[in-house]
């Protein structure tokens, strides 16, 4: 302000001239401060880590909730009075579904840590993974299904090739109008394609919400329910982080969603790259469980996708 008051008393200037420079010189330094705020929020904003409270709610069981660096990170716990949940604030059509899990330790056998897209509704569409405990030393099963109009039935099963309870690691839907990737750190695991044109329902007009939870499953999820939950290993913990969500918000109708300019709706996302295809190959080579279409007790002749799927 010192600067002005010289001005100000500039010999050899008219009042007009300096009335004008003065005005010049205020405008100029509206506009770097401006713009020294606003890189400063920038800044802010795109360095800050998304928090449980930016995109989820406590569902069930808000005592079995543990909250760290004010949510960037989220402990769910299973005792035998109860498990616990969480949802997402709001619903979503097509995207990059994403969280950062890291499994019971230890003994988990019989426990079922959940986490999945869900349109909740009689008709639901839902993309599920299902991480089945074990017990010690033993590798994680993951199940992912598939529902599409409230029918599922499309079970898959690997082996985990890591021990998903000693970090964190990345599990999310890659989802769009012509296919939905499983991936695991970025490896595709499973995709169900868009065969609508084979008279099999896709899911495009429903928009989901993220969930996740953890739960007592033991009459089914270890060993066909042969081995039971051991409470003394209790409380069971899985732990969460990576709360931003990377998709196209869903406010009660598809249109806004199906524009194609969403970057997961480019060529390049419309079917597998060769990469991804010869990692999914690796995955069911060597780590497949279980597969519905190959289950031809259950489903003869299998069903109409599993010809065309992978």
């Amino acid at each position: 302000m010192a600067g002005l008051g010289i001005l100000l008393r500039l010999r050899g200037l008219s009042r007009r001239t300096k009335i004008v420079l003065l005005v010049a010189i205020v405008i100029f330094l509206t506009l770097i401060i401006g713009v020294s705020v606003g890189v400063t929020k920038k800044n802010k904003n795109s360095n800050r880590i998304a928090r449980f409270e930016d995109n989820y709610n406590i569902t069930w069981a808000p005592d079995h909730f543990s909250m760290v660096n004010g949510g960037e990170l989220v402990d769910i716990m299973l005792d035998k009075v109860s498990g616990a949940g969480f949802g997402s604030i709001n619903k979503y059509l097509f995207g990059n579904i994403s969280m950062q899990l890291k499994l019971v330790a230890n003994d988990s056998a019989g426990t079922v840590t959940a986490y999945y897209l869900s349109s909740l509704t009689d008709t639901r569409d839902e993309f599920d993974f299902e991480f089945l405990g074990n017990t010690s030393g033993q590798p994680y099963i993951l199940q992912t299904n598939v529902y599409v109009n409230g029918v599922g039935g499309r079970e898959q099963r690997i082996f985990l090739w890591f021990d998903p309870t000693a970090d964190f690691h990345t599990y999310s839907v890659l989802w769009n109008q012509h296919q939905a990737i499983f991936n695991v750190d970025n490896v595709p695991i499973r995709v169900f394609r868009n065969n609508t044109a084979l008279g099999v329902p896709y899911a495009y007009n429903q928009g989901v919400g993220i969930f996740s939870s953890i739960w007592n499953g033991d009459q089914w999820a270890t060993r066909g329910g042969l081995e039971k939950i051991n409470w003394t290993y209790s409380p069971f913990t899985a732990s969460y982080q990576g709360f931003g969500v990377d998709g196209c918000i869903y406010t009660g109708t598809a249109d806004s969603c199906l524009t194609g300019k969403n970057w997961w709706d480019q060529d390049q996302y419309q079917t597998l790259t060769s990469d991804q295809l010869s990692k999914l190959s690796w995955v069911k080579q060597n780590f497949t469980v279980y597969n519905y279409c190959t289950d031809f007790a259950r489903y003869k002749p299998p069903l109409p996708e599993c010809g065309s799927d992978l």
